[in-house]
């Protein structure tokens, strides 16, 4: 049993928790105004706030905004704080508050947007901004490495000039230190406090902390009261203003102490609802103390998604794979063997820098240890030692020296060792692992050590596990998710049932998500290629048929995850595909990649597309899916309303209210086509159920049609011909949660609801506080296939039930679920009174 979380930590009473939120992407091509236009919309989804990605100064033309670039203001390009404003007083007037994303790790490296750096240059270490920004200056011979060069210094010379105070190279902009002006262009270069570099030298040279790898973001060091204070001072005063209602915090585990940021920022909001960016592994708990609400809820994604994956056919799934693809073990054909190449890979070619300091501090503190255990380690040992604990992390971090010895465990130290053909040489790794765990001391060197190991550790996960394993080991695309686990897609309802009363009892107030801007598949397309878990053969079958039609691929894996693309985003444009796939590819890192491309190998890639998945052969998937339209649904709505009523505070993507099929970024952050009308029928808008236009993806039976298993509903997504479509199931819920508050609130609770008879285990359902309960079909085409719910029953609690989907129905007892799913695979009941 897992012990109790201390109380959580009241909101104010005038800054309630939200009862669900819709997340809206700002970007010049969608302000505030737009957003404000948008408003009675939203207001009439039954969303209580609007959450909005971020809102302070950026790199002008940012489609994004986490590349701040000033703290003090609002960006101007969408609207200013007076926009700001203004959105938030419409709002308010439709019963909305707002939710802001804040980017406390970092800022952007544009000297000439970010007047804070720029005086950094222009100063150097003496700067009052110097303490703002994570510099090494004695790594860098008192320079700050500016990686912006398109080739070594000597061929770019002539490309350098002096412009009065300022040195221009193409499009960059750097200020020449106090005096330096005149002097020859090689001597005025070594004047400076920085040092115009080949970018190619980031991977080992840098002498600044980035966002994971990305060198045009510079890591801030919010842990300093003074950089705390200033970097926040316009978010806190939005709030105390009442403009602002919650936060969203990113990316907490890149900095130097998330616990005791979190507890700053909690003691300087009063406790304003606050969610954190965090990744948690599969057994991973948020760390109790931290005074949040919870996460931003891909660990609910994580559940949600594992309750619909059949985890037989996925074994079946992973042996076609293999077959068709014969990838080798640590280059896709194994989860655990890609993940840890991965890992080797990004910690020695792009993490290669953070990992030289982090070597760098452990031999300084070696050597100067009062201890004698630490000393005589070379160099090259510590650093082995630290690359070969660094890989066999299965979290992002630790976060105090007291959890650490669960992150880096006894069993990864004794593995480690293994790397040193001497064994005396191999004590260099309990030297690094009692340094991480604190044994060494606690002074401020220390402290710095293990701080950077954290920080180093967090980038490396995601490096190698997000952004590189997730694009190499590909048997099913929807588990490569953020916080997801391919190794084990998966879940037991047990499971999931157990992870709902852990949240209910211990982060209420947490989010919980489906579909994010950082997704890699919307909820959606992941829904759909769930379905090929309850069908490897027959998607074998399709495949090796399209693999003789169509135009060669460069490699089966490609192809694999190709084929699995179309099939799970359906009818769409080609250029959206080709883009996916060649992100894809480069991420992959095995053929290609963004620093090293190959255009022979790319140019295939482009003309297999076209040929293969999006030319005649991709047909044969299309007829494939859409034979099995009615179970993709189940997934669809099913994910939908399990989201929606779950323990946690709900949060929409933009257009996730209908049917969403997006991929990767760029292609999920396009710009969302808002009704002008505010309908409360549903009647505004509901026929959009694809994001691309394609309309409902409704079939002409439901998902019994083969066994009686329940429909999915009409075909325009209105429920006019029986049925409802996501948006009206979407609106049901969110109309309950705001009907009943307390049913989904902090002192609610969560109750299995266990089917009873031979289908049961295609029956997931839940009761909250005895007044709601959600019904769905899970793995519909196995049941299909077994014959339907042969008078599978579900057990109501006492009580008379009314489903809110089909009004007019009502339901006692023990209800059958066949006539429960009659007209769609989700049922969503509110108690109306007793028995």
């Amino acid at each position: 049993m897992t012990p109790e979380r201390p109380g959580p930590v009241p909101s104010p009473a005038a800054s309630p928790v939200p009862s669900a939120t819709y997340r809206l992407q700002l970007q010049p091509d969608f302000r505030f105004e737009a957003a404000a236009a948008a408003v009675p919309y939203l207001a009439s989804l039954g969303v209580s706030h609007l959450h909005l990605s971020p809102v302070l100064e950026a790199v002008p033309g940012s489609r994004h905004g986490y590349d701040v670039v000033d703290h003090a203001r609002v960006r101007a390009e969408l609207g200013g704080e007076e926009g700001l404003r203004a959105l938030a007083r419409t709002a308010r007037e439709h019963g909305l508050g707002l939710v802001v994303d804040i980017v406390p790790n970092h800022m952007a490296m544009s000297p000439r947007h970010n007047r804070a750096l720029w005086e950094v240059l222009r100063e150097g270490p003496e700067s009052p901004y110097a303490r703002w920004f994570d510099i090494d200056w004695q790594a860098g011979g008192g320079q700050v490495l500016l990686p912006v060069l398109g080739a070594p210094v000597g061929e770019v010379l002539n490309d350098l000039r002096a412009d009065g105070g300022v040195l221009r190279y193409h499009e960059h902009a750097f200020p020449l230190r106090d005096g330096t002006a005149d002097l020859p262009l090689p001597q005025l270069l070594d004047a400076q406090w920085y040092r115009p570099v080949w970018w190619r030298l980031a991977r080992t040279e840098l002498n600044y902390r980035r966002f994971f790898s990305i060198s045009e973001l510079i890591g801030l060091r919010v842990e300093d009261p003074e950089v705390f204070e200033a970097t926040h001072a316009t978010v806190l005063r939005l709030l105390r203003e009442g403009v602002v209602d919650g936060l969203r915090i990113d990316h907490p585990d890149g900095l130097a102490d998330p616990g005791g940021y979190l507890a700053r920022l909690h003691e300087a909001t009063g406790g304003r609802w606050t969610v954190v960016e965090k990744i948690l592994a599969d057994g991973e708990r948020l760390p109790d103390a931290w005074p949040v609400a919870g996460t931003t809820g891909y660990d609910a994604l994580r559940h949600v998604d594992g309750l619909f994956t059949d985890p037989a056919g996925y074994g079946e799934l992973l042996g076609r794979y293999r077959a068709f693809a014969a990838p080798q073990p640590d280059r896709g054909g194994d989860w655990a063997a890609t993940v840890r190449r991965a890992a080797y890979r990004v910690l020695t070619h792009e993490l290669a820098t953070e990992l030289d300091r982090l070597t760098r501090l452990a031999h300084r503190l070696c050597a100067a240890s009062p201890q004698p255990a630490p000393r005589d380690r070379a160099p090259w040992a510590l650093g082995t030692a630290l690359r070969e604990l660094l890989v066999r992390l299965e979290v992002y971090r630790p976060y105090t020296a007291a959890d650490a010895g669960e992150v880096v465990t006894g069993e990864a130290a004794a593995e480690a060792r293994l790397a040193f053909a001497v064994p005396e040489e191999a004590g260099a790794v309990d030297v690094v692992r009692d340094l991480v765990l604190g044994r060494y001391g606690d002074g401020p060197d220390h402290e710095e050590f293990r701080a950077r190991f954290a920080q180093t550790a967090s980038a490396l996960r995601a490096k190698s596990v997000e952004d590189t394993a997730f694009y190499r080991y590909v048997p099913l695309l929807s588990a490569t998710e953020v916080g997801g686990n391919p190794g084990g897609p998966a879940l037991d309802p047990e499971v999931f049932h157990a992870y709902c009363a852990r949240v209910q009892r211990d982060w209420p107030a947490t989010g919980t998500v489906v579909s994010t801007h950082d997704t890699k598949r919307s909820a959606d397309v992941r829904a759909a290629l769930a379905v090929l878990t309850e069908c490897p053969a027959r998607w074998a079958d399709v495949l090796a048929e399209v693999a003789r039609a169509g135009e060669g691929a460069p490699d089966p894996q490609l192809a694999w995850a190709a084929w699995q693309t179309v099939f799970g985003l359906g009818p769409a444009d080609g250029g959206r595909v080709r883009d996916a796939l060649l992100k894809h590819v480069r991420e992959a890192g095995l053929h290609t990649g963004w620093t090293e491309p190959v255009a022979s190998y790319e140019e295939a890639v482009e003309a297999f597309v076209a040929a293969g998945p999006c030319g005649a052969p991709g047909e044969r998937v299309a007829e494939l899916r859409k034979a099995v339209e009615p179970h993709v649904r189940a997934n669809v709505l099913g994910t939908a309303l399990v989201h929606l009523t779950m323990p946690g505070v709900p949060d929409l993507y933009q257009g996730t209210e209908h049917e969403y099929l997006a991929l990767v970024d760029p292609d999920n952050r396009r710009p969302v086509d808002f009704p002008t009308a505010h309908p409360a029928t549903g009647s505004d808008g509901e026929s959009r159920e694809y994001a691309d236009g394609t309309g409902n993806a409704g079939s002409t039976g439901g998902a019994g049609s083969a066994g009686g298993t329940g429909g999915t509903g009409g075909t325009d997504g209105t429920g006019s011909a029986g049925g409802a479509g996501k948006t009206v199931v979407t609106r049901a819920a969110l109309a309950l949660r705001a009907r009943r508050p307390g049913a989904f609130g902090g002192a609610a609770t969560y109750e299995p609801v266990r089917a009873e008879g031979p289908a049961a285990e295609h029956c997931v359902a839940f009761a909250r506080s005895g007044d709601v309960v959600t019904a769905v079909t899970r793995l519909s085409l196995r049941l299909a296939q077994e014959g339907g719910w042969r008078g599978t029953t579900l057990p109501l609690p006492p009580g008379r039930w009314a489903d809110t989907l089909a009004p007019g129905r009502e339901f006692t007892g023990h209800a059958r679920v066949e006539e429960l799913f009659a007209d769609m695979p989700v049922a969503l009941l509110e108690r109306v009174g007793d028995q």
